[in-house]
C-alpha cells in the first residue's frame, strides 16, 4: 500500500503540470486571435472579386498599423464609417491629404492614374474630386461596380482608428459532399 501513494502523488502532479499546459495554450490562443490576428473571418459579399471570392476566407493581422501607417493597395478589414454591423473589407485607394479622383472609371489621386490591374471591371460612372482628411482614407471595392465603399458612405473616407486590420492571407474551403 504505501508504494502506492506516490504513484498516485506522481499522477496527480503529472495531471496538474498537464492541465496548466493547457489553461497557458487556450490563454494565449485567445490572445493571439483577439490581439494579433483574426483566422477565418469570411467575406460575405463580392465587393472584392476576383481579389476575394465571395465566402473566401482571410487571415488578419491586427497588429500591422502598430508601427506604420496603411498605404495604398492595402486590403483593410474596417468598422464601416455609417454604422453598419457587420465588418468591412476594401482597398485603400487614397491616403491622407490626397484629392482622389474617379473620370470614366478610371481612379486618380492627386492626378495620377492609379494601377487598377487588379479590378474585376473598370467602374462605371464619375466621382469626386475630393480631398482625403488627416487620419483618413479613401477605400473601393475590387469589383467596382458592386461595392459599398468611400463612393456611396454618407461619411465617406475611413478614418484609421476605424481600421481593425490588414488581410494578409486569402484561403477557401471546399467541403466535399
Amino acid at each position: 500500500m504505501t508504494s502506492e501513494i506516490p504513484k498516485k502523488t506522481k499522477i496527480r502532479k503529472e495531471l496538474i503540470s498537464y492541465a496548466k499546459h493547457a489553461v497557458i495554450a487556450v490563454l494565449l490562443g485567445l490572445f493571439i486571435h483577439h490581439f494579433v490576428v483574426a483566422v477565418n473571418a469570411q467575406v460575405p459579399s463580392a465587393s472584392m472579386e476576383n481579389t476575394i471570392m465571395t465566402n473566401d476566407r482571410v487571415v488578419l493581422n491586427r497588429l500591422a498599423y502598430l508601427f506604420r501607417d496603411p498605404q495604398r493597395y492595402d486590403i483593410v478589414v474596417f468598422n464601416p464609417p455609417d454604422g453598419q454591423e457587420e465588418l468591412f473589407i476594401k482597398r485603400i485607394i487614397g491616403l491622407p491629404g490626397e484629392t482622389v479622383m474617379i473620370f470614366d472609371g478610371r481612379v486618380f489621386a492627386d492626378g495620377v492614374l492609379l494601377n487598377d490591374s487588379f479590378i474585376k471591371e473598370r467602374a462605371i460612372g464619375d466621382f469626386g474630386p475630393v480631398i482625403v482628411p488627416e487620419n483618413s482614407y479613401f477605400v473601393l471595392g475590387d469589383h467596382r461596380n458592386n461595392s459599398h465603399d468611400s463612393r456611396t458612405w454618407q461619411n465617406t473616407f475611413l478614418h484609421r482608428d476605424e481600421i481593425v486590420g490588414r488581410a494578409v492571407f486569402r484561403h477557401r474551403f471546399n467541403i466535399l459532399r
